[in-house]
């Protein structure tokens, strides 16, 4: 070893050490013990301060090192905290502070069922909002009670959804990038932003259904909780009539104006306390900690596995690895004392290889005990193809589901090298030797080939979902061809079963147990995988540390292209061609 290596690992050794101390001493600063519940008070939901994610996750150590305060609150966590509230006899209510809410739109969705449900128990809620927007006014929605403050200056964002994609066929063109789309599906648009500069009429078409579709339920949801037509609700918005709070008081979207000490006089009304100081406001967040704890005494368990995020080939700990989560599945089968699994799939897809190694093991698993399948905001293409047999499924009304189609995408950088000054010399043992390089467009029996491929795979997409749920054939792919469907839809469609979040899943996969007990608290939560502790975080992030010092500029080029030809190029994917972020 060098001279210069030895000194840049002492160098690299030393800002870890470094990074390490400081991170260790910000987690001892953070320990807290247990929650201590008050004898009585409201529970405080401040959608500021927390972020609604598929699985619980420890603190974001980036996160916190930069100064950020808000939590990652898991949405079975939030939901069954909120069922809890609701027959807690110390919880006199919930104040809700929605400005600022964050997280995708199926999480939302079922925070608000909670919510509902909560109400439906014969407590209040009460919110107080500042900021309108989409996703705040549609949880604000549900309370009994509505105050919005008195001050000018706060902008109304409660404007509609709208979908925008981003065509790059142009610039590639520039860089002499060309891009081969292969594809089964008319409306299956993933990789049409490399291959056009405008949207195709199918894709437009889907787009506008589904984008229409979305909005249209959280419309119906807002507008019957204010007491008016969902068309009266439209109208308000189309004709931005909701600018200053007096127009949101004037038109029945809220209660009430109010000033933030006219607030706190308010609540100690509602309360029944003189001082603001003598209400006891818990959080969701400790409340959650405190109530919503694993039943160890259970003989008798539910897994959930999330699969959330891409699918992915391999094994590795990032998104849903096709190898990981089939041998998750496998260990679930094969403990005794799980009685039945639920899916919970969050997934626009990805892999064909890893999804068919996915929904194998979810078919083994059927056959000893049941499935039942949660769709989260997205169970498209891939994470359609892993779940459609399950023996039941739940979708949000949002979910974004179907996209049974599929596609390979070939670049050809040879112009690009070619105008950077690189030129380069293939020499191929065999006719086809470098299909798949990237330096060179495919021939034509290359495109022949890759789409019998394609369309061998689609067939056998369209095979399993006809089997999966019990449909024509030639009717599926009549509904497929790639297309997005948001839940609703799906369900008129018959590619799921249910509008019902993840607890409606679990629920009704405890009832196909053939237990007597049914009381979902009584049993014992086996969450999969298991969420990362705070310490996994820190080595992962000691390892994206150490990595930054490795190799040269140019090793890492030739990493990248390695890693390209290696992973990607000539793969066929199943997966949805966009995501969805609601504000």
């Amino acid at each position: 070893m060098t001279l210069a290596a030895i000194l840049g690992c002492l160098v690299t050794g030393a800002v870890l050490t470094f990074i390490a101390l400081g991170i260790i001493g910000s987690l001892a600063a953070l320990g807290s013990p247990q929650p201590v519940m008050p004898r009585e008070g409201i529970l405080t939901i401040d959608m500021s301060k927390i972020v609604l994610a598929e699985q619980a996750a420890p603190a974001d150590i980036k996160g916190m090192l930069e100064g950020e305060t808000r939590a990652s609150v898991g949405i079975w966590t939030a939901v069954r905290a909120i069922q809890e509230a609701a027959l807690d006899p110390a919880v006199r209510f919930i104040y809700l502070k929605p400005d600022g809410t964050a997280g995708e739109m199926g999480g939302i969705e079922e925070l608000r069922t909670a919510l509902e449900r909560f109400r439906a128990s014969g407590k209040a809620i009460i919110s107080f909002i500042e900021t309108p927007s989409n996703s705040s006014y549609y949880l604000a929605s549900v309370s009994d009670k509505i105050f919005m403050s008195s001050y000018d200056g706060g902008m109304n964002m409660l404007t509609g959804f709208s979908s925008r994609q981003m065509f790059l066929k142009d610039i590639l063109d520039r860089l002499g990038i060309n891009v081969q789309l292969i594809r089964h599906g008319k409306y299956k648009s993933a990789g049409e932003m490399f291959i056009r500069n405008s949207i195709s009429p199918e894709n437009r078409e889907q787009n506008q259904v589904m984008v229409n579709s979305l909005w249209k339920g959280w419309a119906d949801r807002m507008a019957a909780s204010r007491g008016m037509s969902t068309e009266e609700f439209n109208a308000l918005v189309d004709n931005l009539s909701l600018n200053s709070p007096e127009d949101f008081l004037g038109h029945g979207l809220v209660d009430e104006l109010m000033t933030r000490e006219e607030l706190r006089e308010r609540l100690c009304g509602l309360y029944g306390a003189d001082r603001i100081e003598d209400i006891h406001q818990i959080s969701l967040t400790d409340y959650a900690a405190a109530k919503v704890l694993p039943n160890y005494k259970a003989d008798d368990r539910i897994a959930i596995i999330y699969a959330n995020g891409d699918i992915m080939d391999g094994a590795g700990k990032e998104q849903v690895a096709g190898d990981r989560f089939a041998a998750m599945i496998a260990d679930a089968r094969r403990d005794s004392t799980v009685k039945a699994v639920v899916l919970r799939v969050n997934s626009p897809g990805g892999s064909v290889l890893a999804s068919a190694k996915i929904k194998d093991e979810i078919d083994i698993t059927r056959e000893v005990k049941p499935v039942v399948a949660s769709y989260g905001s997205y169970a498209a293409s891939g994470g359609y193809w892993i779940s459609n047999s399950c023996d039941y499924i739940f979708s949000d009304a949002s979910t974004l589901t179907g996209s049974i189609g599929v596609f390979s995408m070939i670049p050809d950088f040879g112009k690009t090298v070619d105008k950077i000054g690189i030129r380069m010399t293939t020499i191929s043992s065999n006719r086809h030797g470098d299909m798949y390089s990237g330096m060179r467009a495919l021939d034509t029996d290359e495109i022949a080939y890759m789409q019998e491929s394609v369309e061998d795979i689609y067939d056998t997409f369209t095979s399993i979902v006809a089997e999966g749920r019990g449909l024509d054939k030639a009717y599926v792919d009549e509904i497929a061809q790639g297309r997005v469907w948001a839940g609703t839809d799906a369900l008129d469609k018959g590619l799921v079963d249910r509008i019902g979040g993840l607890e409606d899943a679990v629920a009704y996969a405890i009832s196909l147990t053939g237990s007597a007990n049914t009381d979902i608290s009584s049993w014992q939560i086996a969450e999969y995988p298991k969420p990362m502790t705070t310490m996994d975080m820190l080595m992962g992030m000691f390892g994206q540390e150490a990595a930054i010092f490795k190799g040269t500029p140019l090793e890492a080029v030739e990493t990248a292209f390695r890693d390209w030809d290696e992973n990607m190029t000539g793969q066929v994917y199943a997966r949805m061609p966009y995501e969805i972020d609601i504000r």
